[in-house]
């Protein structure tokens, strides 16, 4: 069905054999492995990334690149110095100067590479610009929360500016961010979503659009903006969330395909097709497994197992090795459920995904448009692998916050 858009996977079932050491972390031999390749790449793309002086963003922009820096910094073994925080500060340099404000989130907007400052210079020590930076941030929501023309969803809309509170809050300290702008965000977020719910007279109280388009993936649609909102630990804001998202998530478990994948929209002709972290089943994986985190529902964990089963199958993808759509984006949702119920198969999965990644190049995948970018190319790929060294604190880059 899918010979147009994924590779049969090649890999056979799990067979037992343990994947962590003593440490909880990968094994030495697996590790040793990942490391080398993302060292290799990483050279590939110092050698080749060419800054676009309009796309400073983290998703396919110089942004991205100081993203990767930063985390290198936090997750590479044997990183003893600030050498990756220079790095990363001198990509982010160029892109802090010409920000405009006039978008919000932080895959795409303002909100990313200045959030990024202020937890690079978190790192240094630098105490003064963390709060500039920070204070940035929080000012983008001052010119932003009356504009009616900005969407809730994760890369353009609330959502995505909310991802960047949450970066904060996770990276620096949990009260860095005023508390009454995550209040504001997340109302205007939950008002928007009642607004359309009843325009539409929807049978769940929170309905989303983008472009006019009810999408129900991660990055445009539902199950990114519940699974942003199940991620609020505000407890002034956490019944009034979990009362009207609950019932949101009840309804897109009736929506899901025959197969396990789940639709990238309602009404979609595309069918039963997509099988990206944007678009489809492992998106929806992230909302599920939360779900059955914060409501202790198993329907929501038998759902997140059915989706990582379509992925597996169906998630070596033709079109890269990336994180937005490729098997980079895809291991993660076998890290999401590993964690969840420390079931080794499921880090299994994400490992020989990891393996396909490290043949990064010899399987006649399609290039994409910023090769070597965060979201769509090598970056995002080797942000995985190192990742996956230590899979009990992974995360989805700039979505997942609770590890």
């Amino acid at each position: 069905m899918d010979s147009d858009r994924a590779f049969k996977n090649p890999f056979p079932d799990y067979s037992g054999t343990p994947l962590l050491g003593d440490d909880n972390k990968l094994n030495k031999t697996c590790q040793s492995s990942l490391v080398s390749v993302a060292h290799r790449l990483l050279g590939i793309i110092q050698e080749n990334f060419v800054p676009d002086s309009k796309d400073y963003s983290i998703y396919t922009g110089s942004s991205g690149q100081a993203f990767l820096h930063l985390h290198l910094h936090n997750k590479l073994p044997g990183v003893r110095d600030d050498s990756h925080l220079k790095v990363a500060l001198s990509w982010l340099d160029p892109c802090l100067s010409r920000l405009k404000g006039s978008r919000v989130s932080f895959l795409c907007g303002d909100a990313g590479p200045l959030a990024l400052a202020a937890v690079v210079y978190f790192k240094l020590n630098d105490k003064k610009l963390c709060k500039y930076y920070t204070e940035k941030v929080e000012s983008l929501w001052e010119a932003a929360r009356h504009d009616r023309e900005i969407p809730d969803e994760i890369l353009f809309g609330r959502c995505g500016y909310l991802s960047a509170l949450l970066f904060l809050k996770h990276n620096i300290s949990q009260d860095c961010v005023r508390s009454e702008i995550i209040q504001e965000v997340v109302e205007a977020v939950l008002k928007s979503g009642e607004n359309l719910a009843r325009k539409t007279k929807s049978s769940i109280p929170l309905m989303y659009q983008w472009h006019d388009k009810t999408y129900l993936g991660a990055a445009h649609g539902l199950a990114g903006i519940f699974y942003m909102l199940l991620q609020i630990k505000e407890p002034a804001l956490q019944a009034r969330i979990h009362h009207l998202v609950r019932p949101c998530i009840d309804y897109m478990l009736t929506l899901r395909f025959a197969s396990g994948n789940c639709p990238s929209s309602l009404g979609s002709e595309s069918g039963d097709k997509l099988v990206h972290w944007c678009h489809g089943a492992p998106g929806w994986v992230h909302m599920f497994a939360l779900a059955y985190k914060v409501f202790k529902d198993k329907q929501y964990l038998e759902a997140a197992k059915d989706c990582v089963e379509v992925v597996w199958k169906r998630g070596l993808l033709r079109k890269g090795y990336g994180i937005c759509h490729g098997p980079a984006g895809n291991a993660y949702t076998f890290l999401a459920v590993f964690k969840l119920t420390g079931d080794q198969k499921y880090l299994y999965y994400a490992y020989k995904f990891a393996e396909w990644c490290c043949d990064y190049g010899k399987h006649g995948c399609r290039t994409p448009d910023r090769p070597y970018s965060m979201f769509e190319g090598m970056a995002g790929t080797v942000y995985f692998l190192v990742d996956l060294l230590d899979p009990k604190n992974s995360a989805f880059p700039a979505f997942e916050f609770q590890t």
